[in-house]
């Protein structure tokens, strides 16, 4: 099977969660040895450095990616409010990278083109004028949720009517896109059961992210209970952590260290806003962009995850699990993820349950190890890279086949 998969930013480096699930695809392909092509947009803050790639990732993808300024534009944004258009997503196309979509394609015989987030669909048009492949969406979010939940937790009354404008410009997009695609890979069972609600009745599947359990070695095991290290670790360019790391830092965090001044509280991730870095909050470290995330949640004890609006699932949350991490999460944090809170995760929606379940287990020590040990397990289990690259091979010939 000959497969294209497009990319909205390059696969590698695997910067962030995004990333990782996309060349997570990308291996179980090859792994299952199946021609794989890679075309990616290339960005600001996601460039392709092909010179820094390895000579045989390159060799067996022969990934190839334009430069597109996906940067917002306040004129732009606020000429797609008047008109409707959901320039959150128009602002990936790009003329230089449909050149080069026509140019593969025609060079090319695809038996399935895979599309990564709602961000590549921009694209399908061209691909219809130019192939006859079949295509798959993978769905990362469902991205007007995003949105709609932000606008919702807003108190700025512009801002909320802003982002509730975008979330319906977005939602009509996604239900307007459901028509467009042959086959829907979403990335969790909960995403599945909302495009469904969407009235989406093309074939879907859910489709996992999924990680290679043997590349995440747990160290540093040792726990002292004098000083127990929660952390966080999010890139706060994307603004559901953003929201997330300022309520712990100016609602949670206060209230924790006041009870408990023994616990630490570090932070980590790209594009830190001022304010976090020049702060005076005692007990927190704040480590900015960190050079291993592995590294990092190897060197801490307990994952704080206190998001308030996401959608599609939190890899970090799966990394931290597979590295035998206990976390702390809302309920919208772990969605996605068919945990099993007090055995694989403790779910704590505001700061008094925070407050709860980490009294809990500084007094029962044994069962950070032991909810740390269930979910390295648990992903062990339910995210195994190999399987879910099967999965969604038996999707692909299904869709080939017209069997669904």
């Amino acid at each position: 099977m000959k497969i294209l998969q497009i990319c909205h930013k390059p696969p590698i480096p695997s910067k962030d969660g995004g990333c990782i699930a996309m060349n997570n695809i990308s291996q179980g392909l090859l792994e299952l040895n199946y021609k794989l092509k890679i075309i990616s947009l290339s960005t600001s803050k996601h460039p392709l450095l092909l010179e820094q790639l390895d000579s045989d990732y390159k060799n067996k993808t022969k990934i190839e990616g334009v430069f597109v300024d996906t940067k917002l534009n306040i004129i732009d944004a606020f000429s797609n409010l008047v008109t409707y258009d959901s320039y959150n997503v128009s602002r990936f196309f790009s003329p230089d990278f449909n050149s080069l979509l026509i140019e593969t394609l025609n060079n090319n015989n695809f038996d399935i083109i895979h599309l990564e987030s709602l961000f590549t669909t921009p694209y399908i048009k061209t691909i219809r004028e130019n192939s006859a492949s079949k295509i798959i969406l993978r769905s990362h979010n469902l991205e007007y949720m995003i949105w709609e939940r932000l606008s919702n937790e807003s108190n700025n009354p512009a801002k909320k009517i802003y982002l509730k404008i975008l979330s319906s410009q977005l939602k009509k997009y996604e239900i307007d896109i459901l028509n467009l695609v042959d086959g829907i890979a979403t990335i969790s069972s909960e995403d599945l059961a909302k495009y469904k609600l969407l009235a989406c009745n093309k074939p879907i599947i859910n489709i996992p992210f999924s990680i290679n359990i043997d590349k995440y070695i747990s160290q540093n095991n040792t726990l002292d209970l004098k000083n127990i290290k929660l952390f966080h670790l999010g890139s706060m360019n994307w603004k559901p952590n953003l929201e997330a790391v300022s309520y712990l830092l100016k609602d949670i965090w206060p209230y924790i260290y006041n009870k408990f001044p023994n616990l630490s509280l570090h932070i980590a991730g790209r594009e830190m806003p001022e304010w976090m870095i020049n702060n005076n909050i005692e007990g927190l470290t704040n480590h900015g962009e960190i050079i291993s995330s592995t590294d990092f949640m190897n060197n801490h004890d307990i994952m704080i995850v206190p998001l308030l609006s996401a959608g599609g699932i939190r890899v970090k949350i799966i990394e931290g699990m597979a590295l035998g991490k206990t976390i702390i999460s809302t309920k919208i944090g772990a969605e996605g993820i068919d945990y099993t809170d007090g055995e694989n995760i403790l779910i704590a929606n505001n700061t008094k349950e925070v407050t709860e379940k980490i009294d809990e287990l500084i007094k029962n020590p044994e069962k950070i190890k032991q909810i740390g040990t269930n979910a390295k397990e648990f992903v062990k289990s339910y995210y195994n890279n190999i399987k879910i690259a099967k999965k969604l091979s038996s999707f692909y010939n299904e869709i080939i086949n017209n069997n669904i």
